[in-house]
């Protein structure tokens, strides 16, 4: 059982509610894991901690829905730094071939507490190699050191170089073993239940390094087990180019025929997606993970989130891999989706408080969790406290600022109930003693 808490006299709560409430000068109670009330002057329970919130802006928890934890190991490498998707791909291949257990695990503590800082309480997980024995049990392990609600997908290649594929064929796996894998990973910690702190989906890297089979199987697995599926979709041209050729359509087309579009599937960065393709995620439910620092990184484009939002469509918002974006910050990824709609579709396209919906409920709903990104009554006890006595805020006239100015470091993050960040420091472990590890993991891997 948690401990209860009581968050008083909030200066303002964005609730992101299904109404959008913003309230001032109220209070926020949280017992065994849940919201359990919201008013003013709330009575303080007997044994209950105060957060004092007077000079703070109270949000739900921020939420990522595309990650490649591993790959914090590897940040500004030389050689990726200034390539495009696929020549990224080969330079970083040879380098994860040297990871192993200890790297999966340091590599996803130490991510998830970088989440952890800027507002985040929960993260999937997109892990899609497995090398000198490592296995999605080690990041699963690493992120209940850190505390933040986790959302491991295995992934999975399948077609190394030998036969076309990018990936060396080192790398890659034999199909039947992949999915014996996740049959095994899903019954072993997947938690179908409102509290659940770990849910665990299928997640193939990307349909140019699994056959068509592998799609296909991994759909009907997924749905057999009630879990979701997710993997890379439509991120730039060259994709599309590798569509067109191997496959005769779209990804969009590739993706419905295989069974890959419904409400239990989201695809990550759909930058080059169409209006037909579009359509298509409307009307299926399909989510999307918007990656907007990543593409820009990788040169990748602006993906349709304007045009996405308008037609219904789901979207969360992703900081992707520390290899192609460097920085695992979600308020940036939020400021970020803002700025490039605008640039794409004018200064009215993408408000601050729609871009901070998205990196909250939107996320949520991208992941199946409508019981997190928001703050009402009955939800998850999933909330960040930001600090607006600094500089930062200084001069600030609307709540708009918290994206177009920040803070972008959160003071105090609950989940679950359970706090994880207190006045900006990581509670849950020594994170000075984790960055000393990963350095050192880095340096040997460098050689």
């Amino acid at each position: 059982m948690t401990k209860t808490w009581i968050i008083k006299n909030a200066h303002t709560i964005l609730t992101m509610d299904d109404t959008r409430r913003e309230l001032n000068g109220h209070d926020i109670l949280l017992r065994d894991g849940v919201i359990a009330g919201i008013g003013e002057n709330l009575s303080v329970p007997a044994g209950a901690e105060i957060v004092d919130a007077q000079n703070a802006v109270v949000t739900p928890g921020l939420i990522n829905t595309h990650h490649h934890l591993y790959q914090s190991l590897t940040r500004a490498v030389p050689g990726g730094q200034d390539a495009l998707l696929f020549g990224w791909l080969q330079t970083l291949y040879p380098i994860w071939a040297g990871f192993g257990p200890e790297e999966m695990r340091i590599s996803t503590m130490l991510g998830l507490s970088e989440l952890a800082l800027s507002g985040c309480t929960m993260s999937s997980d997109h892990l899609y190699l497995f090398p000198n024995g490592a296995r999605l049990d080690d990041t699963i392990e690493g992120a209940a050191e850190v505390g933040l609600r986790f959302f491991p997908t295995r992934g999975a290649m399948s077609i190394g170089e030998s036969d076309g594929g990018l990936p060396p064929d080192h790398l890659v796996e034999d199909e039947d073993n992949i999915l014996s894998d996740c049959i095994r990973v899903i019954d072993l910690f997947h938690d179908a239940s409102e509290s659940s702190m770990v849910r665990v989906g299928v997640a193939p890297c990307s349909p140019f390094s699994v056959s068509r089979e592998l799609m296909r199987d991994a759909a009907l697995l997924a749905r057999d087990k009630s879990v979701f599926l997710h993997t890379h979709l439509a991120e730039n041209d060259e994709d599309i180019a590798y569509s067109l050729e191997k496959f005769g359509c779209r990804p969009g087309q590739y993706a419905e025929d295989l069974g890959w579009t419904g409400d239990d599937v989201w695809h990550a960065h759909c930058v080059r997606l169409n209006g037909q393709e579009i359509d298509l995620f409307s009307k299926s439910g399909t989510g999307v993970a918007h990656c907007p620092c990543s593409n820009c990184r990788l040169g990748s484009g602006i993906a349709p989130i304007r045009a996405m939002r308008d037609q219904g469509v789901k979207v969360g918002l992703g900081v992707d891999g520390s290899a192609s974006n460097d920085i695992a910050n979600l308020m940036d990824e939020a400021r970020q989706t803002m700025l490039l709609q605008r640039v794409q579709n004018g200064a009215d396209a993408m408000s601050a408080r729609e871009a901070l919906e998205i990196a909250t409920r939107g996320g949520a709903d991208v992941l199946g969790r409508p019981e997190c990104g928001r703050i009402a009554v009955g939800k998850r006890a999933d909330i960040a406290i930001w600090d607006i006595n600094g500089i930062e805020s200084a001069g600030s006239w609307d709540l708009a600022a918290l994206v177009i100015a920040g803070p972008n470091k959160v003071r105090h993050l609950f989940v679950e109930g359970r706090q994880i960040v207190r006045d900006w420091h990581i509670a849950t472990l020594d994170l000075p003693k984790l960055i000393e590890t990963q350095n050192r993991l880095a340096l040997k891997l460098a050689g």
